[in-house]
């Protein structure tokens, strides 16, 4: 006999629990292997490293600093020539107006009588100019009247030379303003890497910086005063051998306080080096010329000025001038250059020491000319 009892619920399988399970776990394992596969960090760079790339942005500010002087210089002149085209163009259509009021005047007389009206038309026209190829016009004026023709000729042409010239000289001026621009935001550029790169350091690694910055110092340092030794030990044999000479020519009775100038007159380097010693404690600021803050070049600039001796803005300029020197040659006021762009320069001061405005961040100071890799020496005068 059938059941008539009712069918058990089937119940629901929890395979999709099962399943979820699975991928959790699939994910993790996914995760876990991705992370143990992942590129590792970047170590951090070592103090030396640092202290390496921040001197190079130092020192590739200071070549765009030298290019901002260069273009400084050059728009301040191209400014000067634009001014004085402009002048010139202003006077030159005074005299143009001039030239144009007298044409004006002959064709005002000449409508009023009503003769040569030809001329009269030549005269009031708004485009003389199509009318000076007409041979037989100009033998039917007067004498006075060709000249003023000739005048106004004359004075359009120069007028529209000198426009000509003083567009050129616009487009110059806007090309060194471009550049000068351009080398401002590459110096701000260069100086705030370094800066980002100096703030991200932990007091440890300042201290260790700064260690290796008294290294440097102390190696230079030990290198001028070889240099020193070196120049003392050439100015004795000089100095004996002079005396020899002098025994020699019967002329050796000298008391040590001779009539020669080097005895009573400061030199042009010493007066020059005496006034970059009175600028020390003074900030370095790109691009300043003083007398409150300098950059490297506006410093030498100002200090031979002193002196009563122009030169150059800038470094690549100032290497240029007056006399190379070798650097065991030195004398105090030469100019000492470094690295290979010529980036940087300072004034010999002697003993292997000079006096420079160094970087930002840094006051006009005395340091070894070892400092930096030397690039040349140059005596202005």
């Amino acid at each position: 006999m059938a059941s008539h009892r009712k069918p058990r619920t089937r119940v629901r399988s929890t395979t999709p629990a099962v399943g979820l399970t699975t991928a959790a776990l699939a994910g993790v394992t996914l995760l876990s292997t991705q992370s143990a596969t992942a590129a590792p960090a970047s170590p951090k760079p070592s103090i030396e490293d640092v202290q390496k790339k921040v001197d190079d942005l130092y020192r590739q500010a200071g070549t765009a600093t030298q290019k901002y002087n260069q273009a400084k210089e050059a728009s301040a002149a191209q400014r000067g020539k634009v001014d004085a085209l402009l002048d010139d163009v202003a006077k030159r259509a005074d005299k143009l107006n001039e030239a144009r009021r007298e044409l004006g005047n002959y064709a005002a007389a000449q409508y009023r009588t009503g003769s040569i009206a030809p001329t009269a038309t030549f005269f009031l026209a708004d485009d003389p100019q199509s009318y000076f190829d007409q041979n037989q016009l100009m033998d039917r004026m007067a004498g006075r009247q060709q000249k003023a023709v000739t005048d106004f000729r004359t004075q359009q042409a120069a007028a529209s030379k000198k426009r000509a010239e003083a567009v050129t000289s616009l487009e110059a001026l806007t090309e060194s303003q471009d550049t000068l621009r351009t080398s401002k935001e590459d110096v701000q550029k260069k100086l705030g890497e370094a800066r980002a790169m100096l703030s991200k350091l932990t007091a440890e690694e300042k201290a260790r910086l700064a260690a290796l910055e008294r290294k440097k110092e102390a190696e230079a340092k030990r290198k001028a005063e070889e240099l020193a030794r070196q120049q003392a030990e050439a100015k004795l044999k000089a100095d004996e051998a002079a005396q020899q000479a002098a025994s020699g020519s019967g002329t050796g009775t000298s008391t040590g306080t001779g009539s020669g100038s080097s005895t009573t007159t400061t030199t042009k380097g010493e007066k020059a080096l005496a006034f970059a010693r009175s600028q020390m404690g003074k900030p370095y600021v790109w691009g300043a010329t003083g007398p409150s803050s300098y950059d490297c070049s506006g410093l030498t600039q100002a200090a031979w000025k002193a002196a009563g001796v122009d030169i150059p803005r800038t470094t690549w300029d100032q290497v240029e001038i007056g006399t190379r020197i070798a650097t065991a040659d030195l004398q105090p006021g030469d100019l000492v250059f470094f690295y290979d762009d010529i980036s940087h320069v300072g004034i010999y001061e002697g003993d292997g020491m000079m006096v420079h405005a160094p970087k930002p961040g840094a006051n006009v100071r005395e340091e070894s000319i070892y400092y930096m890799p030397i690039y040349g020496s140059v005596r202005p005068a």
